[in-house]
């Protein structure tokens, strides 16, 4: 559900929990370093995503999450979710007929998946608290193994979360007019699969943007408020990254890997090798100090 792409030099770390609980399911991420990620959820259940500290930025579609804010997805969203520092966030799901059962018992109406996703912004109050509540589920699951599988427990926990999560939904302030913001993750999600159709030619932005039938500038401003960068450093990145997959799953021999360099469009060895260098801070997989610095 979560293609990651690095944007900085150097290994990119990452921890997950995930809790499965009677009704919910819990996961918390802490990320080590900025990245891109090309979210695709499932047509169920249900997600609602948060960042988890005030000083880790969670930027969906080009809206920053404040902390205390929940994005509230609809069944199968695709959207691109980017970090710009290291960053801790979480996601809570469940099934949308316990979502209409739990609105109807807590909150006294009718809860359901929106049509496109939104941003909530709760009460202080009660964003505290369910983001309290996740992380002592999430600690316990680390720390405790023993007592999260514990029925009691469970339940007592489930219970409580389901609780503050549907006073978040059915109280919060419904942000941003998500028209705008869909229409430019859809451009960008256009301009993803442009790339995968030629993923082994590096694109011209002003032939992408005739085959999108958006001008440069468009293209550009969608870029930089999704994705936080232009369309040529995306799709260089995107395809170091695939070079850097095809590489690590081959184990290639050093004349391999300039086979795979060149079927990627990368030229010029020296120029790809600083590349490379410069986006993951390593040498690539497979290649020989010699015939790679050659």
């Amino acid at each position: 559900m979560l293609d990651l792409l690095p944007v900085e030099p150097g290994s990119f770390h990452a921890r997950l929990t995930r809790v499965k609980l009677p009704t919910l399911r819990l996961m918390r991420a802490q990320e080590a370093a900025p990245r891109i990620a090309c979210v695709s959820l499932p047509p169920e259940p249900v997600f609602v995503t948060f960042p988890t500290e005030r000083t880790s930025p969670l930027i969906c579609d080009g809206v920053e999450l404040q902390f205390g804010d929940i994005m509230f997805h609809s069944l199968g969203e695709r959207l691109y979710q980017r970090t710009i520092a290291a960053c801790r966030w979480g996601w809570i799901s469940l099934t949308p007929a316990s979502l209409l059962t739990l609105s109807r018992t807590v909150a006294g109406e009718d809860l359901a998946d929106p049509p496109v996703g939104r941003i909530v912004r709760p009460l202080p109050k009660d964003g505290l608290a369910l983001v309290r509540l996740h992380a002592q589920a999430c600690r316990i699951a680390e720390t405790r193994l023993d007592r999260i599988g514990h029925k009691e427990v469970a339940r007592a926990l489930d219970q409580d979360l389901t609780w503050a999560l549907m006073t978040c939904l059915a109280e919060g302030k419904v942000l941003h007019n998500p028209t705008a913001r869909r229409h430019q993750s859809g451009l960008i999600t256009r301009f993803e699969a442009a790339l995968t159709a030629h993923q082994h030619r590096l694109l011209r932005t002003p032939d992408v943007c005739r085959a999108l039938g958006v001008s440069e500038q468009t293209l550009r401003t969608a870029c930089a408020h999704v994705l936080g960068m232009s369309p040529s450093r995306y799709q260089r990145l995107r395809r170091l990254k695939l070079v850097r997959q095809e590489l690590l799953r081959a184990s290639p021999v050093a004349e391999s890997v300039a086979e795979v360099v060149g079927r990627y469009g990368f030229t010029d060895p020296g120029h790809f090798l600083a590349e490379y260098r410069n986006a993951y801070g390593e040498r690539p997989p497979g290649a020989r100090r010699g015939a790679a610095d050659r």
